[in-house]
This record gives structure tokens, C-alpha cells and sequence, in this order.
């Protein structure tokens, strides 16, 4: 009985991978096979046992395909148009969820998955999948806008991932009214028809209050905002004055001329430089804040640094790794006043080659505060009053501007490449509100101060890897060879090539590219398709070298104040100069680094994530002032429902396809042209357009353009 069964079993499913299969439901297929009524139970008990072990599937509308492959597990990522894409560890390619297979999985879910559609590297198509089972929900609380009704409440969550309100009894409400912003536990996920049902937990304000929008980000992203006592009392004890003991067996500095150079509103200086030239070489200093010397290891104040990951900063707030009694105090390298730290001292030649560099404790003291924008106006400017406030170290400047662009060709020679992006500063009043947004400038003196930092960076990792003990190292993939290619053949259509060998990219290769089309109207699209087709730089204990550096070992040395990993390499660091990198300690790091690194990688993401939304957000708030108003821009991008144009202040908004009244407009996807069918007007990545402000969406922090006179 048994073996017929199987048997059964066995000619089910190759009917069902036959190539002439047509998708059908059981009913359709037990009439196509000739099914009895009276056996048609035993084909379903088939047909469940075959997508049990993942062979075949039942699609949303009940139509039986065969599976490829095994079943996966990822985090479902969902998309604001309803479909998702689960990411799979060790894996680059994400797998595509249509909305009817999402399975009732939510934003951050853990799930298991089974692939329905390989990918097609001809086609270009992705692995399509299908949410089998949900094995744990990642999120338990959610942020967004209460809606009072009568006897009850929803929230509107800000997250627009979480494409569900969520429905709040009136006795869980906390007394909220419509207009709170309010954080609300999930107590039922829903499903079935039903809406995700929630308590509320806390009241940030009222929408319109001043920073309740930045803390609702904030909380959304479940950044830690707060310091537990403990860490606070703990930081309060370790922040003492620099004491006689302190100063022992280190590398007395403090003679040495040195500056600190940063924004103007910085707090958080971890880092110094001096130099001097003699006999034709230059004596590069690069002081970083000691922070291991008042965070011990494993210490509230390391564990609560190690759970924060780093610090970030939102439009009106920096939430910091450290108390600010260490990041603001004691660990900041505040001019005139004695600071522990780790000296990374490089002695480089006329052509940008470090020939000898020691890596030591010290004891330093900062001669001035000098901000980016005195210290260009000195360099770049040769401003009077600057340069007479200065004197004494005008000449040491002039000296680090020439080494500044020294390292710098050196490292465009060996293929580095530089995405020079403009990121928006947004200028706020007193209520939060934003004023001004423009780029960021990158002048001499950032650029000076980048320089000396990526040279620390990499004769530091480089130490550390001949060492051959276990160490945190900042590593930049090649990118995916199938991505490259798909570059290459766009790149074509606006008659660029790229040499693509032995399957993959040099990074010379995509700094040419960028030469090539520097000052072109095409630039900042194809630097931004070139950039999408890089991987992420991540922290990792084995050295795979940064492709965007074109260095084969670099690390993050520099900011141990508002980064964990550069907190942990000092650890490591003076462990070695002090002789205690044994067995012992081997083995412990060998244990740790691992997740240490997962995590940090994790909560930098985390990080870059709030930024991003609330620099939107205040982009949003900006714009409500200017409906109506006409502004010169470039596409930025296209896709099928529009296109993306960007303002010279970095603002960009959407001119949604239904809003191109003058024609009936079609994505050409392999050129990323829309195309008018009547007039062959065309519309390219790249072109200057004109386009009004129409509308301005803070809910869903969208800004919508319609093309203005010259678009007409």
C-alpha cells in the first residue's frame, strides 16, 4: 500500500514539474489526471506532503507550482506598495515577496521562506519567494500619529514599512488625544481581516510641539535615549582630572604643537594633529582620546557603549554612545588642558610613503581649537584677520595642506575612489523648524583632516595584520560581478565603457568612469548607479581589504568617543604595547570580535537609517513653505511611476508619472528614459528640468513636483 502511495506521490509531482505544466488548483488537476472522487483526499494528502518538503507550493490563489530549492530563512523587509524582500544572511541578493505571498509577515519579521522563482541572470529577474511560516515578529512596539474616535483610537505608524494602523481600545489609549505622537505596544499582530491591536505605552507630545518629530524617529528606531543610572554614576567617578599616575610610563607629548579641527558646533573632539618637516620629510601626529582608560572592559559604561553601537546625529540632537561627561569632558580634547591618548606618529617622505610610524600611549595638550571653516579661510582664502589670529601656525597648516594633497593624489594614483555627494545640513530655529538647507562644504581643511585620519587608519590596521593577532578591521567588498556587468551594459548606451576582468572591477576602473564624466549634465546619476552597485563597508575581524580605498588593510582607529570598534581596537591596541596580548587574551578576542563586529555594522546602519529619515523629514517641513513655487533641478532618477528631481539644496521630490499631463509617459527601464508614445518626448537621467512644489507629506515624508514652464 505503501509503495503505491509513493508511487503516486512520485507521478504527481513530475506532472507537476512537466515543462507544459500549467498552474492549477487540485480540482482542475484531480479532472486532469483522472482522479476519483473517492481518492481525491489522498491527492491532497500528497500534494500537502510534497510542499512540506518544499518541493511544490501553493501560490495565494491556490494554484499548485513546483518549489525550487531548499527553504531559506531572512528578516522580511516590507515595501510602502505592499510586496517585500527577505534578506538572507551570507547572501548579497535579496529574495522578492510578491503581496500576495507575504503570508501576513510584518516589517523586521523573521521568516521562512521557499522560492518559487529562481533568479535570471539573462533576464535580469530576481528570486521570487513565498513566507511559509513566520518564526519571530521584530517589532513589539511602533511610533505614529493618534486618531482619537469615539469609544476607540488607531495609530498611524510613522514607519511606512508598517503598512498596517493599528487599532488601540479606549481604555489602553493613556489618555491620548488625536494629534499625540505616541509609542504603542503590539499586543495582536492581526491577520485574518483584523488590524494589529495595541497598548499604548507612552505620550512623546503632540505633533506640533517643538523635537517631538526628531524623538519620534528617535523611537522608532528604538535608539537608546537615555543613560540607566548606573552608567551615569559610573561616569561621574571614572571622569577625573588627569593625575600624576595617569601620566606614568606614557609618552609625554605635551610640548608638541598640535590643533583640533572640527565643525564649529563639535563638542566630541577625538582627534588632534601636528606635524613638522625636517630633512625633507614630515612628521605627521595623529592623537586620538584615550576613552579605554575610563571605560574599562565589560564595565556598565562598556556594556551600555557596546549596545548603542555609536552615536547619532539627528537634526536637533546628538544621541551619544558615551555620557556626556566623558564625551564632552574628560575624553574631548579640549585646547589647554591635559588629555590621555594613543598617538599614531608616521614619518612620510616628498611622495606620500610612510617609511616609519610607532603607535604609543601619551600624554598631550592641545594648543588650539581651530574650526574647518577659520582654517580654510586661512588656506584657501588667505584671509588677513584669520591668518594674523593664527600666526604661529599659519606655516604648520600651509605645511599640512601640502601633505594633505600629497597622500591624496597617492591614493587617487593607486585607484581610490571618491563619491562626493553633497549631504544636507539642515539649519533649525529655536522651535525646530528648519530655516536653511544646503551641502555640506568640503574644503581644504576637511579634507586635510580626512586625509590624516585614512593615513592613521590604514598604518594602524596594517601594524595590527603583520601582528597576526585578532583585531577589527573596516573592509569594502568588491562589488557583485553581475552588478558590474549590468553597469557596464547601461554605461554603454551613454558610450562609456568599463574594463571588467577576470570577473571583476578594478577600483581604478570606477574612479576613471567618474573622471570621465565629472562636470557632465549624466554625473550625479551615474555616480549614484555606480554607488549602488558597491557593496556596504562593514567592520569584520578578517582583513578582506577596502575595495573603495583600493588599501589592503584599513580599520577605524579615529573616533573611539562616538565608535565601539574604534573603542575596541584601542583595547587591543594597548593590551599589545603593554606586553599582555598572550594566549589567554588571544583566545578571549578570538571569542568576541565576531559578534562585536555583526553588531556594530548593525547599530551603524541603524544609525545612518535615522539620519536619513530625519534629514527627510526636515527636507518634508522645509518645502511646506514653498507650494506653488518653480525650481530648477536634475532627474535624479526614474522608475515606472515617475520621476525623481533633485534641487541644487539637495531637496528631491517625486513628479509622479500621473501628474505628466501632457502625454502618456513609458519607463524604457534598460535606458532609464520615460518616454512620451504621442510626442516622443523624452526624458533622461541627468537633464535639467523645471519643476512647481506641489505638494509636501510629513506623515509620509514625501515631496510631490509637476514639471513647471519649461517641462510644459
Amino acid at each position: 500500500m505503501e509503495r503505491q502511495y509513493e508511487k503516486r506521490k512520485k507521478m504527481v509531482y513530475q506532472f507537476i514539474c512537466d515543462d507544459f505544466y500549467v498552474p492549477m488548483k487540485m480540482k482542475e488537476m484531480a479532472s486532469v489526471l483522472q482522479v476519483k472522487k473517492e481518492e481525491r483526499q489522498e491527492l491532497k494528502e500528497i500534494l500537502d506532503a510534497l510542499e512540506s518538503e518544499g518541493k511544490i507550493h501553493k501560490t495565494q490563489k491556490g494554484n499548485y507550482v513546483k518549489g525550487q530549492g531548499n527553504r531559506l530563512t531572512g528578516i522580511y523587509q516590507a515595501h510602502a506598495r505592499g510586496f517585500g524582500f527577505v534578506s538572507i544572511e551570507g547572501s548579497d541578493d535579496d529574495v522578492f515577496i510578491p503581496e500576495e505571498e507575504s503570508g501576513g509577515a510584518l516589517q523586521g519579521d523573521e521568516v521562512e521562506i521557499q522560492i518559487t522563482r529562481g533568479a535570471g541572470p539573462k533576464t535580469g529577474q530576481r528570486q521570487e519567494g513565498k513566507v511559509i511560516k513566520i518564526l519571530k515578529r521584530g517589532m513589539s512596539r511602533i511610533v505614529g500619529y493618534y486618531q482619537k474616535n469615539k469609544s476607540f483610537g488607531f495609530v498611524l505608524p510613522d514607519n511606512q514599512k508598517f503598512l498596517q494602523d493599528v487599532f488601540v481600545p479606549e481604555e489602553k489609549s493613556k489618555g491620548a488625544v488625536t494629534g499625540h505622537k505616541v509609542v504603542v505596544k503590539l499586543t495582536s499582530y492581526g491577520g485574518d481581516g483584523k488590524k494589529p491591536e495595541g497598548e499604548v505605552v507612552e505620550i512623546l507630545g503632540h505633533v506640533n510641539d517643538p523635537g517631538t518629530d526628531v524623538l519620534s524617529i528617535a523611537m522608532s528606531y528604538e535608539l537608546p535615549i537615555e543613560f540607566p543610572e548606573k552608567v551615569m554614576n559610573q561616569a561621574e567617578r571614572v571622569a577625573k582630572p588627569v593625575s600624576e599616575a595617569d601620566r606614568f610610563g606614557r609618552r609625554d607629548l605635551r610640548d608638541v604643537r598640535m590643533v583640533t579641527i572640527d565643525g564649529e558646533d563639535a563638542k566630541d573632539l577625538d582627534d588632534a594633529v601636528s606635524l613638522e618637516v625636517r630633512d625633507g620629510s614630515f612628521y605627521l601626529g595623529v592623537h586620538i582620546a584615550d576613552v579605554t582608560n575610563y571605560v574599562q572592559e565589560n564595565s556598565a559604561l562598556d556594556r551600555e557603549a557596546k549596545k548603542r553601537g555609536t552615536s547619532v546625529y539627528l537634526a536637533d540632537r546628538v544621541i551619544p554612545m558615551l555620557p556626556h561627561t566623558l564625551s564632552n569632558g574628560i575624553c574631548s580634547l579640549n585646547a589647554g588642558e591635559d588629555r590621555l591618548a594613543l598617538s599614531c606618529l608616521m614619518k612620510i617622505d616628498e611622495n606620500g610613503t610612510i617609511v616609519d610610524h610607532e603607535i604609543c600611549e601619551s600624554v598631550i595638550r592641545v594648543d588650539r581649537r581651530m574650526t574647518y571653516t577659520a582654517v580654510k579661510q586661512i588656506l584657501e582664502d588667505e584671509d588677513e584677520e584669520q591668518c594674523r589670529k593664527y600666526e604661529e601656525f599659519v606655516p604648520m597648516f600651509r605645511e599640512m595642506a601640502r601633505l594633505s594633497s600629497i597622500l591624496r593624489e597617492k591614493r587617487h594614483r593607486r585607484g581610490a575612489v571618491d563619491f562626493d555627494f553633497p549631504e544636507t545640513k539642515v539649519i533649525l530655529d529655536e522651535q525646530g523648524r528648519p530655516v536653511e538647507l544646503k551641502a555640506y562644504e568640503r574644503n581644504t581643511a576637511t579634507k586635510l583632516i580626512e586625509d590624516f585620519m585614512l593615513a592613521a587608519n590604514e598604518t594602524v590596521a596594517e601594524d595590527f595584520f603583520w601582528r597576526e593577532i585578532p583585531f577589527v578591521y573596516r573592509i569594502h567588498e568588491a562589488p557583485d560581478e553581475e552588478k558590474i556587468r549590468k553597469l557596464a551594459i547601461f554605461l554603454h548606451n551613454f558610450g562609456y565603457t568599463m574594463h571588467i576582468g577576470n570577473h571583476e572591477v578594478h577600483p581604478k576602473e570606477i574612479q576613471k568612469l567618474l573622471a570621465k564624466v565629472e562636470g557632465k549634465p549624466e554625473e550625479p546619476m551615474i555616480a549614484r548607479l555606480a554607488l549602488r552597485s558597491m557593496k556596504q563597508a562593514k567592520y569584520t575581524p578578517e582583513n578582506e581589504g577596502h575595495f573603495g580605498l583600493a588599501a589592503s588593510c584599513y580599520t577605524h582607529f579615529t573616533s573611539p568617543i562616538r565608535r565601539y570598534p574604534d573603542l575596541q581596537i584601542h583595547r587591543i591596541i594597548k593590551e599589545t604595547l603593554r606586553g599582555r596580548m598572550d594566549e589567554e587574551r588571544i583566545r578571549h578576542y578570538q571569542s568576541i570580535l565576531e559578534e562585536v563586529t555583526k553588531h556594530a555594522s548593525e547599530t551603524e546602519r541603524r544609525a545612518e537609517e535615522a539620519e536619513r529619515e530625519t534629514v527627510k523629514l526636515k527636507k518634508v517641513q522645509y518645502m511646506k513653505n514653498f507650494i506653488g513655487e518653480e525650481y530648477e533641478g536634475v532627474i535624479s532618477g526614474i522608475t515606472k511611476w515617475g520621476m525623481y528631481v533633485e534641487l541644487p539644496n539637495t531637496i528631491e521630490g517625486l513628479v509622479h508619472v500621473v501628474n505628466m499631463t501632457d502625454d502618456h509617459y513609458e519607463y524604457i527601464e534598460d535606458r532609464y528614459e520615460m518616454q512620451g508614445i504621442n510626442t516622443g518626448k523624452t526624458y533622461r537621467l541627468g537633464q535639467k528640468v523645471c519643476v512647481r512644489v506641489m505638494a509636501a507629506n510629513e506623515l509620509q515624508r514625501t515631496i510631490d513636483f509637476e514639471l513647471g514652464k519649461e517641462g510644459d
